[in-house]
C-alpha cells in the first residue's frame, strides 16, 4: 500500500495550491478517500472526503476554500486549496476513510503572510 502526496510548497497568503495523492495497493475506485492535515504541534485533522461516486464533504471551518476530486482511472485524489492562509500551514496527507492505511509522507504546505 502506498499513498504518495505531492504538490505542496511555499505560497503567499491568498494563493492557491492543488495537491495530488497517488494511491496503490488497494482498490481505489471503491474507496472513500479523505484528505487530512497536521500543523506543527497539533494533532492530525480531517479536512475533506470524497466517495467513489464523487460526493464530497468538507470540514466546516474550511468549507468554501477546498475542492476535493478524484480520478479513478489514475488512482489519484486531489485537493484544491484556495485563498490560502498562514494557518493552513501543515503537512497534508490522504488516506482511505474508515480504515486508515499506513500513512504516506505527506506534502508540506507553507503559507507566508
Amino acid at each position: 500500500v502506498q499513498l504518495q502526496a505531492s504538490g505542496g510548497g511555499l505560497v503567499q497568503a491568498g494563493g492557491s495550491l492543488r495537491l495530488s495523492c497517488a494511491a496503490s495497493g488497494f482498490i481505489f475506485s471503491t474507496s472513500v478517500m479523505g484528505w487530512y492535515r497536521q500543523a506543527p504541534g497539533l494533532q492530525r485533522e480531517w479536512v475533506a472526503r470524497i466517495t467513489p461516486s464523487s460526493s464530497t464533504t468538507y470540514a466546516e471551518a474550511l468549507k468554501g476554500r477546498l475542492t476535493i476530486s478524484r480520478d479513478n482511472a489514475k488512482n489519484t485524489v486531489y485537493l484544491q486549496i484556495d485563498s490560502l492562509k498562514p494557518e493552513d500551514t501543515a503537512v497534508y496527507y490522504c488516506n482511505k476513510i474508515g480504515i486508515n492505511l499506513p500513512w504516506g509522507q505527506g506534502t508540506q504546505v507553507t503559507v507566508s503572510s
